[in-house]
């Protein structure tokens, strides 16, 4: 007799979602990076007709690139998210401001970005932890008859 247990582990459909479209939204930044990289004639235009210089373009296509990655790494996914949608916001303030065309693709990409930085975000308890100086301190402020955590006394 076997007492070794399985356990099925559950698949939540809105996890397969999120991936799928963290996958498909880092290709579509890996296709609209190389090109800046590359020297497509028609981004060296895009760019010389946004004033910036050339650099930007390389900029660009590099933080494009590394947030494609980002989006693929499960640790880095929400902070790679966050950045796209940084760089989607200064897409779609060119588009209206220096190209003079509607922003429509770029805020797509936009609302995609801030939704997966959305569900990715990490959870408020992840970067709070108890230290035992830390929890020492709170205790010591309490007895002292200050607030937990204020060094206590009347001051």
């Amino acid at each position: 007799m076997s007492t070794t247990m399985t356990t099925a582990r559950r698949v939540r459909p809105g996890t397969v979602a999120l991936w799928v479209l963290q996958v498909l939204l880092a290709a579509s930044f890996v296709m609209a990076g190389l090109p800046k990289l590359s020297g497509d004639p028609v981004m060296t235009e895009m760019f010389a007709a946004i004033g910036a210089g050339q650099w930007l373009r390389y900029v660009v296509g590099v933080l494009e690139l590394a947030g494609a990655i980002g989006l693929l790494i499960p640790r880095l996914s929400g902070a790679a998210a966050l950045g796209l949608v940084g760089i989607m916001v200064g897409a779609v303030v060119t588009n209206v401001a220096a190209l003079g065309v509607p922003p429509v693709v770029p805020s797509v990409y936009l609302l995609l970005a801030a939704t997966i930085a959305w569900f990715r975000r990490p959870s408020p308890g992840r970067y709070v932890r108890d230290t035992p100086g830390l929890v020492a301190s709170r205790h010591a402020g309490a007895d002292r008859g200050g607030r937990a955590g204020d060094g206590g006394g009347d001051s």
